[in-house]
């Protein structure tokens, strides 16, 4: 059976020793995207704050989005190397960033900034939700044309081979495609249409929470467990890999908070 080959080049063109990527390409899309798109979900619920204040609202998530995630992926994916290796966490060149520390990021830079200005952070997140399933989508992107992050061995007709990324060459599952449909493109469909379809403070920015951390969980079983010194096979307890057990703590969280939402309404 032929089975694709992805050789893509993640270099869009060099400048002397400078590479441009499509991978931030797609970051900076993401930051333009969110710039227009969150603006016009502020309006859908007459969210009024000055053009200075937007700008800085919206520049201190890009910070927390690139922050968090390099903290994130430093933590929880690679502590061993930046312990030897410190100055590395710089290289934000080389890769390596971790979705759920970049959340943690964007949290608390809107936090910070809600309380700076005394504004209701579920107000401003809620609005904000969709359009990061959107640039989640996006960077799922980047890692499928850098071949990065690619699934475990599958003999499925679809399967493919990521000749320059994997060393063994084998048939493995394009688990950033399945990343990019569910948490980028289909969470991001239904998020936009809860946010037009409820009021409730909140259960938007949880229903994210919960919504990606069920899709990673299970997604996780079709991707290739990540290289972590401190466990076996990149596995905790032999069965579970870091991302499965940060998205259950996602899960948890959001199920509490929802019920505790939905009882305060009623």
């Amino acid at each position: 059976m032929n089975h694709y080959i992805h050789n893509l080049n993640p270099t869009i063109f060099t400048i002397g020793s400078l590479e441009i990527r499509w991978y931030g390409l797609f970051y900076v899309i993401s930051f333009l995207l969110a710039y227009w798109l969150i603006k016009k979900n502020f309006k859908h619920r007459n969210i009024v704050i000055s053009n200075d204040d937007y700008d800085t609202f919206v520049f201190n998530l890009m910070l927390g989005v690139i922050i968090g995630g390099r903290i994130g992926y430093m933590l929880f994916y690679n502590l061993s190397y930046y312990i030897h290796k410190p100055i590395a966490i710089l290289y934000f060149w080389q890769g390596g960033m971790s979705f759920h520390g970049g959340a943690l990021g964007v949290i608390i830079a809107g936090l910070i900034f809600c309380r700076k200005h005394k504004l209701s952070f579920y107000q401003l997140a809620d609005p904000v939700m969709p359009i990061v399933a959107i640039g989640l989508g996006l960077g799922r992107l980047g890692n499928f044309i850098n071949g990065e992050l690619f699934g475990r061995v599958t003999s499925l007709p679809w399967g493919m081979i990521f000749i320059n990324t994997d060393p063994q060459a084998l048939i493995r599952h394009p688990s950033q495609l399945y990343e990019l449909f569910l948490e980028g493109i289909v969470l991001a469909i239904l998020l936009q249409w809860l946010y037009k379809k409820t009021k409730t403070a909140g259960l938007i920015f949880w229903a994210f929470i919960g919504g990606y951390g069920l899709i990673r969980f299970i997604l996780e079983y079709f991707r290739e467990p990540d290289n972590i010194d401190l466990y076996k096979n990149g596995l905790i307890l032999n069965h579970f890999t870091m991302g499965q057990v940060l998205s259950f703590s996602m899960i948890v969280a959001s199920v509490i908070f929802i019920t505790f939402l939905l009882r305060k309404r009623s």
